[in-house]
C-alpha cells in the first residue's frame, strides 16, 4: 500500500514517515499542498494523509481539488485546530477522517487501516499461491504451517508479486512500487532483497525457485508453484 503524506512539518513527517514505513506501508512526502496536487496526478495512492496547514495550498483546498476533479482515495486529516468548525470544514469538502496533533500512532495506525478496509474491493483479503498465504490485514506470511517474518521491503515486495502473480515484473517496476520517491535505490539492491526473500522462504519450507527469474525482464511467482498445497 503506497500513501502520501503531505506535511510542511519536516520533523514531524520524517516521524510520520518512518513509523509508516515500519507498518509495511511505502510513504512518499510532501512539503506543501501544490506538490501533493502533482503527486497525487503522477502516482498512484492508496491513502492521503493530510495536513490542514501547509503553504501554497492549504489542506483543506487541496482536499476540495482532489473531490471535485473526481480522485476517490481515501483521505485522512491532520490538524493541531481541535474545534468541530475545522473538522466539519475538512469532511463536508470530501476528507473521510480526521485526526488532532500530537499524533497518537496507535490511533493513526488504526484509522489507516479502517479507511483501507473500507475502500478495498469486497471478497477475502488472503492472498494465496499454492502453500504461501499473505495477509494484508496483520501483515502475516506464511508458507504451509510455517510462519515467516519477513522485513518491511521483503513484505513489499512479496505482496508486490503476490498481487501480480501472474505478470514478469522488472526491478524498475519493483522500485516505483516499493521504494518511496525520495530514496529509490539502485537496481542491483533489488536482486539482494530478493535472494533475501528466497532465503527466508526456503527455510519454510517453498522451494528455491517460488520466486523465478526471467532472464532480462524480471521477476514473478512461478507458475507451477500455484498448485503446490
Amino acid at each position: 500500500m503506497r500513501i502520501l503524506l503531505v506535511e510542511d512539518d519536516v520533523r514531524l513527517a520524517e516521524t510520520l514517515a518512518e513509523a509508516l514505513t515500519d507498518q509495511h506501508y511505502v510513504v512518499d512526502v510532501a512539503s506543501d499542498g501544490e506538490v501533493g496536487w502533482h503527486q497525487v496526478k503522477t502516482l498512484d495512492y492508496d491513502l492521503l494523509l493530510l495536513d490542514v496547514m501547509l503553504p501554497e495550498l492549504d489542506g483543506i483546498s487541496l482536499c476540495h481539488r482532489l473531490r471535485s476533479h473526481g480522485y476517490n482515495l481515501p483521505i485522512l486529516m491532520l490538524t493541531a485546530c481541535d474545534t468541530i468548525s475545522d473538522e466539519v470544514t475538512g469532511l463536508d469538502v470530501g476528507a473521510d477522517d480526521y485526526v488532532i496533533k500530537p499524533v497518537d500512532l496507535q490511533k493513526l495506525f488504526a484509522r489507516i487501516r479502517a479507511l483501507l478496509r473500507r475502500g478495498s474491493v469486497t471478497g477475502s483479503p488472503i492472498l494465496e499461491w499454492g502453500s504461501l498465504r499473505l495477509n494484508p490485514n496483520n501483515y502475516e506470511v506464511s508458507y504451509g504451517k510455517t510462519f515467516v517474518h519477513l522485513t518491511p521491503k521483503e513484505y513489499a515486495l512479496l505482496e508486490l508479486l503476490l498481487r501480480n502473480s501472474r505478470r514478469v515484473l522488472s526491478r524498475s517496476v519493483i522500485i516505483e512500487h516499493v521504494w518511496s520517491l525520495e530514496s529509490p535505490p539502485e537496481e542491483h539492491v533489488v536482486k539482494v532483497h530478493i535472494r533475501g526473500l528466497r532465503q527466508k522462504l526456503k527455510a519454510a519450507g517453498a522451494s528455491e525457485d517460488l520466486i523465478e527469474t526471467v532472464h532480462s525482464r524480471g521477476y514473478r511467482l512461478n507458475p507451477l508453484e500455484c498448485q503446490v498445497k
